[in-house]
């Protein structure tokens, strides 16, 4: 009889709940890394995650809980990471056990701050882990929706197909589709890049713009990701699938995108600091514009988007005045 492969779910927050969730569906075991030690004895005790998702019930026998990573990632073949990209390398400074026989599959968007690098790169560069046994797990999809059961679609991404569909096989279910592809750096940039574009969605809400404009924004948004992405990794791929135009749409429209929300209240005038103790939540789009911003300095793509999302978050221009100068450079 073959041996089951295992899974650990590294992160505590809403897509770690989500990813914890589907894969106990379909597994009789998982492993789950929390750093909050309350949080592990109330899903012990209440069978839900206190501070995420707290309408999904777990059968805790199939959860072994701990707040040690390096116990979590000892027991897994398979390692999800779904934490904030800014917290991502902090977190592997704790690591002693080896990551070399691992597979690591990455649910976060976004860009680690240290090396500038969106996740996959980062454990390539650093971990020297190589990329047949890295991938990614992206949209259109939002936890809060997983959580609902509300009917939803994953993009695995893999340079070994085979790893993708074990990835894909234990995430599906009946409210859960998935489809695999080889693209593992523009699916990735892609769900980084998103969250830019919702940023600023949110900024044109909070300045008043209204629908119409947010449809002008979105169309301008995925042809300006095209172009920023093929710069980066140039291959064959269709930028109106939904792991990059779908996923996109979601975050951008979607009452359930904190980085659309973050940009709203930008809009509205919040300060940037005053706005993320508000939501007391990572919008990581705010981490992913500076990246982005640098990176194309050397790319040199025209991302009139991301230039003024940037400006207006780490320039301290004014989101009013910017945003009418934007008006002028979309089609």
């Amino acid at each position: 009889m073959a041996e089951k492969i295992k899974f650990a779910v590294i992160g505590g927050g809403s897509w770690a709940t989500a990813i914890a969730k589907m894969l106990c569906v379909n597994l009789s075991e998982i492993s789950w890394y929390m750093r909050n030690d309350t949080a592990i004895e109330h899903l012990r005790t209440y069978k839900h995650n206190p501070n995420y998702l707290s309408s999904v019930e777990f059968d805790t026998n199939k959860l072994k809980l701990t707040n040690d990573i390096n116990e979590a990632v000892a027991y897994a073949d398979y390692i999800i990471f779904a934490i904030p990209s800014a917290f991502l390398d902090a977190e592997l400074q704790n690591l002693t056990v080896s990551l070399q026989d691992k597979i690591i599959f990455s649910a976060i968007k976004g860009i680690v701050p240290e090396t500038s690098l969106i996740v996959g790169e980062h454990f390539h560069v650093k971990y020297d882990i190589p990329y047949y046994n890295i991938g990614v797990i992206t949209g259109p999809c939002h936890a809060e929706e997983v959580a609902l059961e509300r009917l939803s679609y994953l993009t695995i991404a893999c340079g070994d197909p085979d790893k993708a569909k074990v990835v894909a096989t234990n995430l599906s279910g009946n409210y859960i589709k998935t489809k695999i592809t080889d693209d593992i750096i523009g699916t990735e940039y892609a769900a980084m890049l998103k969250n830019i574009y919702a940023i600023a969605a949110g900024i044109a809400h909070g300045l008043g713009y209204g629908d119409n404009f947010q449809s002008v924004l979105m169309s301008n948004g995925i042809r300006e990701m095209k172009k920023f992405i093929k710069k980066v990794h140039k291959m064959k791929r269709n930028i109106n699938d939904s792991a990059y135009l779908g996923d996109l749409l979601v975050t951008g429209y979607s009452i359930f995108s904190r980085n659309r929300m973050f940009g709203n209240m930008i809009g509205k005038g919040y300060t940037v600091k005053s706005a993320m103790m508000e939501m007391s939540m990572v919008a990581e789009g705010y981490y992913a514009v500076k990246s982005a911003y640098k990176l194309n300095q050397a790319y040199g793509a025209k991302t009139p988007i991301i230039d003024a999302v940037y400006s207006i978050l780490y320039e301290g221009k004014n989101a009013k005045t910017v945003f009418k100068k934007l008006t002028d450079q979309l089609d």
